[in-house]
Formats: structure tokens, sequence, C-alpha cells
């Protein structure tokens, strides 16, 4: 199981303890929400992007969305999602418990978005789809080995 995984990649920060895991489905951003006891935005959902050798994994707040120019100024290529398979294939979760933790293809780079800043803490998955942990974006930054924070999402609202 992925969780497990990303379970044992914590303990190297003494972290393992502080999985959640509900006992409702957190696969989407609503419902890690509703499980969490917390607002959509502050749910970490990462997004997995096709490269022409790999992927590349954006963290951003529940609230946003890649704003496709951004991201092909930023990246030089067009946001494409992987499929379910591929998401396996290099990141080694499935669909709903996605993380920029435990990664199975070392080569695949994680890149934090801005948009999470805003927050004290955010919650990313933990591999399964009723898993998270609560991060500070320090931490996140940390233990996901971001390789660079940026700015290539729009938010749903108007706030930021």
């Amino acid at each position: 199981m992925s969780i497990e995984k990303v379970r044992e990649y914590f303990k190297q920060f003494g972290k393992e303890n502080a999985i959640i895991e509900t006992e409702q489905s957190s696969a989407t951003v609503e419902l890690a929400a509703q499980a969490l006891g917390v607002e959509p935005a502050r749910i970490a959902k990462t997004l997995s992007f096709k490269t022409p050798d790999s992927c590349i994994l954006i963290v951003t707040a529940g609230d946003a969305k890649i704003d496709n120019k951004k991201f092909k100024t930023k990246f030089g290529i067009k946001a494409k999602m992987l499929t379910p398979d591929e998401v396996i294939k290099f990141v080694g979760h499935e669909i709903g418990g996605v993380c920029p933790f435990a990664i199975k293809d070392s080569s695949v780079k994680v890149y934090c978005d801005i948009t999470m800043k805003r927050f004290d803490s955010i919650f990313p998955a933990c591999g399964s789809s009723n898993s998270a942990i609560e991060l500070t974006c320090d931490e996140l930054e940390k233990y996901s080995n971001c390789a660079e924070w940026v700015d290539v999402c729009k938010l749903n609202c108007n706030e930021l």
C-alpha cells in the first residue's frame, strides 16, 4: 500500500505518527476538507503532468487551478495530465492519494505553488484515498524535496 510507503518515508523525519487516516474518503478536495474539518482551499492537491521523459508534480491549494499560460511559460511544455496508469508508473500512488512523498521514480521533480503560502498549514494526501498530514509550507517544501516554489496557478476565487 502506498500509505505504508509514505509512513516509512516519514520515519526519517520522525513524522510517521502525524499521518491522519480518516474513515471517510479524502480522494477529492471537497471530500478531504469534509473529512478533516477544514476549508477546501487548505487541502494541498498534487497534480501530475507529463514531461518528455517523466513527469512533474505541482502541489497547489485546493481552490487553485493550473493557469495554462503560466505553466507553459515556466516549464516550456503544455500542461498535460498523466493518465491513471502513468501516475502509478512514475509516482507510485493511485489517483485520490497522489502526494509528493515516497515517489517511485527519483527523476520526478516536485514544485510547490505559491497559492498555499497564504495558510499557516495545509493538508496534502499521504498515498491513500483516506489519508493526509498537516504541514506548514516550510515543512512541505522540505519533506517533498521541492525543486522550487512556482506561480503557475490561478484561484477559483478572488482572494490571495
